[in-house]
């Protein structure tokens, strides 16, 4: 049924005469079906399909709320709004050839976009870093620019950029309310941190009592690992999975960028002038983030469950090695 109906999808987005050859199925994603489309003429692109049976995630309270900058968000309205915020600074991110909001193809949203076939950035910098290097550094040129772009507001892109606030007074209140929700349900999924939850509240709430006062919000990705970033013929970084797209804190960018990838790869990336009391902060929420997201992920049909319960004990330790002399 998917493939008849994405048929009708590629028809309308790629059209031209061609016909829909093959479907296949791209992995990694976690909250939208990825096909890659191919054309009887070998033209390809790829469908992006926000149906309820192709997100892993157990429904929670406080899903879609866009008012929390870390409620999860999922849909067409959340990647147009980052699509359109990318595109507006100047980074390459996929061409949209074709959008189905009124659900004629699939009784859900729908996108066709560009196609970028081979390796990914990661996989490429594992290969060859030295081949890697000229994207890497164009990579870091739109970090940049991402992070000289200052919002009104702080949030979810789609909210502010609609004319909407988010409730917490400030990043780092937010983060504090994100990183005791993530502490409450990896306590009550694991006995290891349910023992520490008092010494791991405390820490956090002395953490975010140290931060000082700012008003300055970038555009951050928010999960821009290089398995994130495609590369395109010209060698150029293209930026994928933004729906989570937010205005925040650039140090909570380079938090996530330190814990995905190795020193050699991060040196690339990294920047001067981090306020260290931030990164502390949100160094510990992402570890409990880390750990309670996998939890609950493992709690549905996710099936790749080894691998998921391995990055949630790497990040539920370094949780706990935070406080371990408290």
């Amino acid at each position: 049924m998917t493939r008849d109906r994405l048929a009708g999808a590629a028809r309308a987005a790629l059209g031209g005469g061609r016909t829909l050859a093959t479907v296949e199925r791209l992995t990694g994603g976690t909250t939208k079906g990825v096909y890659r489309l191919t054309m009887d003429d070998a033209t390809t692109a790829v469908a992006y399909l926000w149906e309820q049976s192709e997100n892993y995630w157990p429904v929670a309270e406080g899903d879609g709320d866009l008012t929390d900058p870390f409620s999860p968000g999922v849909g067409l309205d959340l990647f147009e709004a980052g699509h359109a915020r990318l595109t507006s600074l100047g980074l390459r991110v996929p061409e949209v050839h074709w959008v189905d909001r009124d659900r004629s193809h699939h009784p859900a949203d729908l996108a066709v976009v560009e196609d970028f076939p081979g390796e990914d950035l990661m996989d490429l910098f594992r290969r060859d870093p030295i081949a890697a290097e000229p994207t890497m550094a164009r990579l870091a040129d739109a970090l940049a620019v991402m992070r000289r772009h200052r919002a009104p507001s702080f949030g979810k892109v789609a909210q502010i950029d609609n004319g909407g606030r988010s409730r917490a007074a400030s990043c780092e209140e937010a983060a504090l309310a994100f990183a005791l929700r993530c502490l409450a349900e990896a306590a009550s999924r694991d006995r290891r941190i349910a023992d520490a939850r008092g010494r791991l509240e405390e820490r956090l709430r002395e953490l975010a009592a140290a931060v000082s006062p700012r008003a300055e919000y970038s555009v951050v990705h928010g999960e821009l690992g290089l398995d994130h970033v495609l590369v395109d013929r010209d060698g150029n970084p293209v930026v994928i999975d933004f729906e989570e797209l937010l205005y925040f804190d650039v140090e909570w960018e380079h938090v996530f960028l330190r814990l995905r990838h190795t020193g050699d790869q991060y040196r690339r990336l990294a920047v001067p002038d981090l306020d260290e009391d931030r990164l502390a902060l949100y160094r510990l929420t992402q570890h409990l983030s880390l750990t309670a997201g996998p939890l609950r992920l493992l709690d549905g049909d996710f099936p790749d469950r080894a691998f998921m319960q391995g990055i949630a004990e790497h990040h539920l330790n370094q949780a706990l090695s935070l406080v371990s002399g408290s």
